[in-house]
């Protein structure tokens, strides 16, 4: 999949039309969590600088797990965090997991039971055990990385709806 994903040139803009429809149908999701994209994953920073009605928070890998953190201002507030990943700077509050309503999660492939194959270090799947229980999970992927099945095992955290750009 990683291969697959290099070999083309992949463009955010229908995920960003998609996860906008989706927000418009789940009007009580008010505070999502997303993520700074790596190369080869939906990038997002266009619908949260278009939905500046919705809070949007981003993960900082704090050990094993991760810490969520509202990002006041998306163009000076980031880090390059310890995986070469942009995280929120230090000044950037952190909320509580229980405030997030909707987690906007990343993946290497996605299959329709909504099994997600990560990039194997599991922070997503220890984090999404510890959300609200009505909390949304959602993944994000280009078509390419829709797959017939992921082989989810025991510890692997489904998700309740997957974007397709």
């Amino acid at each position: 999949m990683r291969r697959a994903i290099r070999a083309v040139e992949l463009s955010s803009d229908e995920a960003n039309a998609a996860l906008d429809r989706w927000l418009h149908a789940h009007p009580l999701v008010r505070t999502l969590a997303v993520y700074s994209a790596l190369p080869g994953e939906v990038d997002f920073s266009a619908i949260t600088q278009f939905r500046r009605d919705l809070r949007w928070v981003y993960p900082r890998i704090c050990g094993d797990s991760l810490t969520f953190h509202v990002v006041p201002n998306s163009l000076t507030g980031f880090v390059l965090g310890t995986l070469g990943v942009k995280e929120p700077g230090p000044e950037c509050p952190e909320i509580a997991i229980g405030e997030i309503d909707a987690f906007i999660c990343p993946g290497l492939a996605f299959d329709d039971n909504g099994g997600r194959l990560g990039r194997g270090r599991g922070f997503y799947d220890r984090i999404l055990v510890k959300a609200r229980a009505d909390a949304l999970k959602v993944g994000a992927c280009f078509k390419l990385q829709r797959v017939k099945d992921t082989f989810t095992e025991a510890h692997d955290v489904r998700m309740d709806h997957v974007i397709i750009g």
